[in-house]
């Protein structure tokens, strides 16, 4: 899809699904990151499908209305930043986008 080729070579894992969990987008770094439950060929088919509970009513919360998740994963020893924000276009809810990326072990927090 032409509107999302600003996360084409994003640095981090994106995938976007419309109000009703269709998947519509997933970048390369989405592709690779999901390869285990079939990668690219997640576009077109549900993303609530994918989710175990409590990240499906989660999910399906986020789908009625425009509320944002974010949260970490550990695994392996490295850590994670999952951040699922509403999907706007011309200022309709249009569905979720999700960006994640690994944290570095030694990020910096600055306290302002």
């Amino acid at each position: 899809m032409d509107s999302f080729d600003w996360a084409k070579e994003f640095n981090a894992s994106v995938t976007i699904c419309n109000r009703e969990g269709i998947v519509v987008y997933m970048n390369g770094r989405s592709i690779a990151q999901f390869k285990n439950y079939g990668g690219e060929s997640l576009v077109g088919n549900s993303l609530v499908d994918c989710h175990p509970e409590p990240s499906r009513t989660k999910l399906l919360q986020m789908l009625e209305n425009p509320i944002e998740n974010i949260y970490t994963t550990e695994k392996a020893g490295k850590k994670n930043i999952i951040i699922q924000k509403p999907w706007m276009q011309d200022g309709q809810f249009s569905g979720v986008v999700e960006i994640s990326f690994e944290l570095p072990a030694d990020m910096l927090n600055h306290k302002r």
